[in-house]
């Protein structure tokens, strides 16, 4: 499937050199068929260089033998088609046995002070949280959802509300018929029979490493999402495997797979190990698109056999024929290079594309919070190149750029520089009309900073946040680096008169007809006092913040033990949405993820602030207060041995608090109730006290104390990780334990009988 040709160019929405232009590069006629324009250079197809590790044998098998029924509307020919139909199942034996040497490892996913890696990550996976993030950060986007999965009921754009009033006709008559219609679906391939867990995983962990087109890209997922994900999408696979093994076989038949590699031509828009590309086909200039004979239409010989329609046909033709095309014009090759990477599957730029109308209730805001469209659906690009700064439009696609709308769930993606190079030159390019567009049109006075605050204090602090503090209930954009991200002259423009930029935006005009409403300051003068906002924004980091927001702050909601443990259920960076924070007298703290069943995160001191849990319908992360904070161990603390290669179910159960406010949480791992008790000490350590109960069916498992990058030992019954965390266990169980050395980490493992109704006693230091 071209995404942009069957959602554009079937509708007549694109020129004809566009549209047949898309396809030639979608299906890489040019990986054959040499040709210098850019638009026409090849998508190619994935790297198959790890393709023994990566995919099924199997499903390997059915794809060569009919490509379109595996994986419906493919970009993909039917390759085999060249050979007698007698000659088909030898050569798949033969290219599956050369597949299976290509065993590129998997990377090595190296754990990072904000990036935790669990061990054998991709065993980890949760069908239920990768159905939810499958479903809201951006996949849905592209792909079905699932009809059984339930969104959150929202109220309609006025466009949406006027769509479902209106005929199909009134539609048409009006120019929404885009707006209106079903945008179709990429379809997966037969994904349960294509992958193992760790392939699937590490394919969306890193798509372009496979995929180097980026007609996929990263929707930059952790380690554990990217295996959540992946469970998912595979929970129908019969067998839940997490590795693919080659078959291993003869080197006669690798070396005749090789060669059929090459005389078929997959090295065209393959790379593998071992094969190197040639050229097969004449010019594309030199293609006769009327030809009896054709790729496009009766192919024989080594001519690709495509499954087009009549449709693609005559658009590919027509480009063929058309050899005096005009160079594109920058904005043509900015709408291009977005119909190529389907950007308009989420994004609206020039009244084209955007969400589709029956996708937007897979777009969600954190919390739920009505912020209508303009606060789910991703942006849109109409003038963006003015918007944005250079730099800042670069930082968009980076995979380490933070996203400047938390409020959102779906995810802008990252691409390599390479992949967006003609976006990031492209739409200043296009946009800017002439050099005034660049000028600075506030140039930053500090002086004026002050009564910028005072302006944004008006009306600015009830829907935006400064530096990560806004009001209670506010979800906006942080306006903290504006200056930086955000052209002088488009800020102007836009404060002056939001719906003039930005059509249908929720943005009120505080200058309604070009006049100010706050005459008084700096003499009522409509430039001066956006000039003052923008110093304001360029010097916030030395300047207070907003009135509002500094009155709001002046209320402690801060949380101090005292006399008895203090428990909080919240939504913090370090533990998850369903965290569980812990405060104690003593000035130790920690919280635990229940929806992951762990201790999360120590430390020690000032304790949490409860006004966002308490009061604020959105709020970021909760963080602690306090200093010294230690990330405790990311791995679960009871696995099964190492010769199950099976992970854990655990469910957590609650909690329940004793007379001195300790809480003691209650789960279960397979079967073995665990009952767990956490309390701080007198001399700032946190003693951990685990009372396993079985029975456990005959299953054995392995108490996982420590883990970390590097483990020192400490005493005879302990070990300390590289951010200074100890901990001990008493001195006749630790002498039962192992370190254990994998994927970059190391394991402190100590093994459990199989019936394990004991009692453990771990003491945290820091």
């Amino acid at each position: 499937m071209v995404s942009g040709f069957d959602r554009f160019a079937r509708h007549q929405e694109l020129p004809d050199s566009v549209a047949g232009s898309l396809l030639i590069s979608e299906l890489s006629c040019v990986a054959c068929h040499a040709a210098d324009h850019p638009w026409l250079q090849p998508k190619r197809g994935p790297r198959l260089s790890g393709a023994g590790f990566r995919l099924r044998p199997d499903w390997v098998r059915a794809y060569l033998a009919d490509p379109s029924a595996v994986k419906p509307e493919t970009t993909m020919p039917h390759a085999l088609a060249q050979l007698p139909a007698s000659q088909h199942d030898e050569a798949i034996d033969a290219l599956v046995a050369f597949l299976e040497t290509q065993q590129q490892p998997f990377p090595v996913i190296k754990a990072g002070g904000a990036l935790p890696v669990i061990h054998e990550f991709w065993k980890r996976g949760d069908v239920d949280r990768g159905s939810k993030l499958y479903h809201t950060v951006g996949c849905v986007a592209c792909h079905d959802a699932d009809p059984d999965y339930e969104t959150v009921e929202s109220k309609p754009s006025a466009i949406d509300e006027l769509l479902e009033q209106l005929d199909p006709e009134e539609i048409e008559d009006l120019g929404l018929a885009s707006e209106a219609r079903r945008v179709d679906s990429v379809p997966h391939s037969d994904l349960p029979n294509k992958y193992s867990l760790r392939s699937l995983t590490m394919m969306l962990l890193d798509p372009a490493k496979t995929r180097p087109s980026a007609r996929m890209p990263s929707l930059r997922l952790s380690p554990l999402e990217a295996a959540d994900i992946a469970s998912y999408l595979l929970r129908d696979q019969a067998s839940r495997s997490t590795e693919i093994e080659p078959s291993g076989a003869s080197q006669e038949l690798i070396e005749k797979g090789r060669a059929l590699f090459v005389q078929l031509s997959c090295v065209a828009c393959h790379d593998a190990t071992g094969v190197q590309r040639v050229a097969v086909g004449r010019p594309l200039r030199d293609l006769n698109p009327g030809a009896a004979a054709s790729c496009l239409d009766a192919p024989v010989g080594q001519m690709a056999r495509y499954t087009l329609d009549d449709e693609q046909r005559s658009a590919i033709r027509a480009r063929l024929g058309d050899h005096d095309i005009a160079s594109p014009t920058t904005t043509a090759d900015v709408d291009y290079r977005m119909l190529q990477l389907n950007c308009y599957g989420c994004h609206r730029r020039d009244d084209r594309g955007g969400v589709g109308r029956y996708r937007k209730a897979y777009f969600e805001t954190v919390g739920h919070v009505d912020l209508g469209d303009e606060g789910k659906l991703p942006p849109t690009l109409g003038g963006v190149g003015r918007k944005l700064t250079p730099k800042a439009l670069a930082a968009v696609f980076h995979p380490k750029t933070p996203s400047h709308r938390p409020f959102m769930t779906a995810r802008m993606p990252s691409y390599s520089s390479e992949t967006v190079s003609p976006l990031i030159a492209g739409f200043p390019a296009a946009d800017r009309s002439d050099n005034a567009d660049t000028m600075d049109l506030l140039p930053p006075d500090e002086a004026m900073a002050e009564a910028g605050r005072d302006l944004v204090n008006t009306g600015c602090v009830g829907c935006h946040a400064f530096r990560g503090e806004s009001l209670p209930g506010v979800v906006g954009i942080d306006l903290a680096g504006t200056t930086n991200r955000v052209d002088s002259k488009w800020f102007y423009e836009f404060v002056l008169n939001p719906s003039a930029v930005k059509k249908r935006t929720r943005m009120p005009t505080f200058f309604p007809d070009g006049k100010s409403n706050r005459p008084e300051l700096l003499g009522g003068d409509v430039q001066r006092q956006i000039s003052a906002i923008w110093a304001y924004l360029k010097y916030l980091d030395k300047q207070p913040l907003p009135e509002k927001i500094e009155t709001v702050r002046s209320a402690n909601y801060e949380l101090s033990p005292s006399e008895k443990p203090i428990v909080l259920r919240t939504f913090m960076q370090q533990a998850g949405t369903h965290a569980i924070a812990v405060g104690f007298p003593q000035g130790v703290h920690y919280a635990f993820d229940a929806e992951r069943v762990q201790l999360a995160v120590g430390w020690k001191q000032r304790f949490l602030d409860a006004r966002g849990t308490w009061f604020e319908r959105f709020t970021p992360p909760a963080d602690p207060l306090g200093e010294d904070e230690v990330t405790m161990p990311a791995v679960p603390l009871l696995v099964r041995d190492e010769d199950s290669g099976e992970t854990p179910e655990s469910r957590f159960g609650g909690f329940r608090l004793d007379s001195v406010g300790v809480p003691t949480f209650l789960y279960d791992v397979d079967g073995v109730r665990i009952e767990d008790r956490i309390e701080a000490t007198g001399d700032g350590s946190l003693k951990r006290t685990l009372t396993f109960r079985g029975p456990t069916s005959g299953k054995s498992f392995v108490l996982v104390p420590h883990s970390a990058e590097r483990l020192q030992p400490h005493g005879r019954s302990g070990f300390t990780d590289p951010q200074g965390l100890t901990i001990t266990l008493s001195d006749d169980l630790a002498q039962t334990g192992t370190l254990i050395q994998t994927d970059q980490q190391t394991q402190w493992r100590i093994p459990l009988v199989r019936n394990p109704s004991k009692t453990v006693v771990m003491e945290y230091r820091w």
